[in-house]
């Protein structure tokens, strides 16, 4: 089967997912799962699967970035971005991704997205997944209060990391804002993006780093080779 053909039935797997979230009426608890995906690997997996678990939750939403304002150094278009988390996600029937970040022409806020869920899903209960470093730096984003309004976050950390430098800044803003932000160590793979990049511009394997469907697609398209 052709990568284009693995991307169609993805896809389409993709949408039933979708069709199936939308037609249930009770309450859902739905976790968000947002970054570039540049490439998605299986750490990101394992943090959605491992904070689904902990916390209970029903489906977990991977948004991949169109256009963010913190990472304007982005090489790899967000259609390709997109295709890989579908790949990436197509086996796990709660594992949903969603394009409504690439699909905008202009920046993408937090904020909007967290609106646009809520309009179209008045009855779901987000949670919004950030790392415990990016934590640190949630009063810079935009329309931040509102932010704390409409979902409930979890901070997540990963080997190398420490949650206890995050740990101040958290009870600062559960102060600030009257919210309560879930810190959690995730015990997950110490892979990232950059070093898979990095292993593809040198010519080395990144076999068990990320899925097959993604290997696949990414030597089809040429990515990240120098």
């Amino acid at each position: 089967m052709s990568i284009l053909e693995l991307v169609d039935s993805a896809r389409k797997i993709n949408d039933n997912k979708i069709e199936e979230f939308s037609n249930i009426k009770n309450k859902k608890k739905v976790g968000i799962l947002g970054g570039t995906f540049d490439p998605i690997h299986y750490a990101h997996l394992a943090t959605a699967e491992f904070i689904k678990d902990k916390y209970n939750l029903d489906w977990m939403f991977f948004i991949p970035t169109g256009n963010p304002p913190h990472k304007l150094g982005i090489k790899t278009d967000k259609y390709d971005r997109y295709n890989m988390v579908l790949l990436a996600t197509e086996t796990n029937s709660k594992f949903i991704a969603l394009d409504l970040e690439i699909e905008r022409k202009e920046r993408t806020y937090t904020v909007d997205t967290l609106k646009d869920l809520k309009n179209k899903y008045p009855e779901a209960e987000f949670y919004f997944i950030t790392g415990a470093d990016a934590i640190c730096e949630v009063e810079s984003w935009k329309g931040m209060k509102k932010n704390f309004e409409m979902a409930t976050f979890i901070a997540a950390t990963r080997p190398g990391i420490s949650l206890l430098k995050a740990q101040e800044k958290i009870e600062q803003l559960e102060k600030k804002y009257n919210t309560s932000i879930i810190s959690v160590y995730v015990p997950s793979l110490d892979i990232s993006s950059t070093y898979i990049r990095e292993q593809i511009e040198d010519g080395k394997t990144v076999r068990y780093l990320i899925p097959e469907s993604v290997e696949k697609y990414l030597e089809t398209k040429n990515l990240y080779k120098k």
